[in-house]
């Protein structure tokens, strides 16, 4: 603990582990594989792994040794001993152990969740929210202020980019990055997100305002995310009226909003260890976005926006201390000999998760 490794997030992917077969045992409920009903996971995991090394490999050897076919073949042997030597198979490999166990387990216990508490808060969410904002629904205003044209596929266009960002994010902290204390301690927050997040799923257990209130969105044009949202309510129906008869797990959870609280948790990450002002700026830009769309849409209450901002933010600083990135408790990026290249013609240690 408290240094650029995987212990700690380790830590966090038992603690989830052990909750998911306390609570299937308790409550008589299956353990699922949460995407099994897709592509197994034993088929797609080696699959994205191999393309992220792909990925890794393949455009450096090009770079190297273009035209030349046979010149690009070695090219492809050479970086690879550069690049992927034992200390980073290590780190790849073991990180996205405990990055798959965490995962697995939080969206296992997601599923348990209306089997374990009944209540359902979005009555009073929905109040709260009308308070905050002068007696107004918050997704009527913005769909007031955006219109229900364009806005619509705008905005149903950014929560699907959402989907597709993050898994990227992961491949770069575990697969491309040589920068082990960076990535580690943002494997590591993603970790801690899922952890605190189904935490608050059991405590203030919701559906969100497009299932709890649906009048709210009738006047939406139809979607990339409408069919997402019909599918989510009918694998969750399938799920309570009989969990041993289907191979889904129930995905509905709206407080807090991890979609928001994984976006604080990779601009604040993305801020302390440096990377460049752009790709900080296109961050921060994201997540007000992404905070615009499930409100827009429905996804979320405005509270659970606050809630997943604090959440995202407490992981990093969580992770930091994790990790050993810190300096009397504030989170700050600490460079130790583990970033170090393991060849010795490589140059200095890269500074950022994008090298």
């Amino acid at each position: 603990m408290g240094k650029p490794n995987f212990l700690f997030a380790g830590l966090v992917a038992a603690v989830l582990a052990a909750a998911t077969v306390l609570v299937a045992f308790v409550y008589d409920l299956p353990i699922r594989d949460p995407d099994g009903v897709a592509v197994p996971t034993y088929v797609r995991l080696p699959l994205i792994v191999f393309a992220s090394f792909l990925v890794d490999v393949l455009p450096r050897a090009i770079g190297r040794h273009w035209p030349s076919p046979r010149a690009m073949a070695r090219g492809c042997v050479e970086v690879t001993r550069e690049r992927w030597g034992r200390k980073h198979l290590v780190y790849a490999l073991s990180g996205l152990g405990v990055w798959y166990l965490s995962y697995a387990a939080f969206r296992n216990l997601k599923s348990y969740v209306p089997t374990v508490n009944h209540r359902l808060w979005d009555q009073t969410l929905a109040r709260y929210d009308r308070t905050l904002w002068l007696g107004h629904d918050p997704a009527a205003v913005l769909q007031s202020v955006f219109g229900t044209g364009w806005a619509a596929h705008f905005f149903s266009l950014v929560y699907i980019a959402w989907i597709v960002l993050v898994p990227v994010t992961l491949a770069v902290a575990l697969m491309w990055t040589r920068h082990i204390s960076a990535g580690s301690w943002y494997v590591t927050a993603i970790a801690v997100d899922w952890l605190l997040g189904v935490a608050t799923y059991f405590v203030v257990p919701t559906l969100g305002p497009i299932y709890s209130h649906p009048s709210l969105f009738s006047s939406l044009p139809h979607t990339d995310v409408s069919g997402l949202e019909e599918s989510m309510m009918t694998t969750r129906q399938a799920v309570l009226a009989d969990p041993f008869g289907t191979d889904a797990v129930q995905t509905i959870a709206a407080f807090a909003s991890l979609h928001v609280g994984i976006m604080v948790t990779i601009c604040v990450v993305a801020y302390f260890i440096g990377l460049p002002r752009w790709v900080q700026v296109s961050g921060w830009v994201f997540l007000g976005l992404t905070e615009l769309s499930t409100i827009y849409l429905g996804w979320h209450f405005f509270l659970d926006t606050v809630g997943g901002a604090v959440l995202g933010a407490a992981a990093v600083w969580i992770a930091a201390v994790g990790t050993g990135n810190h300096v009397n408790g504030w989170p700050t990026l600490v460079v130790r000999a583990e970033d170090q290249p393991e060849r010795a013609d490589q140059s200095s240690a890269p500074r950022s998760l994008s090298t």
